[in-house]
């Protein structure tokens, strides 16, 4: 059994989140779990998020989500495979 984690670290978050956000709306047919967490709230939000995405789907489809991703300017992202050793 193994689970695939897309991890987003966004930098510019007022700037980027439109953008990222039709990017996750488009591919959400592969996203299983979704965790959003940023600093702040309220008066002091923070401009940096990060986003922790449990997918499913195809390799190929979420290597492609993965690459949409990554060209974002200021969000880094980092696909993650995991694997239970028998």
């Amino acid at each position: 059994m193994g689970k695939t984690i897309l991890l987003i670290l966004v930098g510019k978050r007022k700037e980027s989140a439109v953008t990222l956000q039709q990017i996750l709306t488009g591919w959400g047919c592969i996203i299983k779990t979704r965790l959003g967490i940023h600093d702040g709230v309220m008066d002091n939000c923070s401009d940096t998020g990060l986003l922790v995405l449990e997918l499913a789907g195809t390799k190929e489809q979420r290597d492609e989500l993965a690459r949409k991703v990554a060209v974002l300017p200021g969000v880094t992202s980092q696909l993650v495979e995991l694997q239970l050793k028998d």
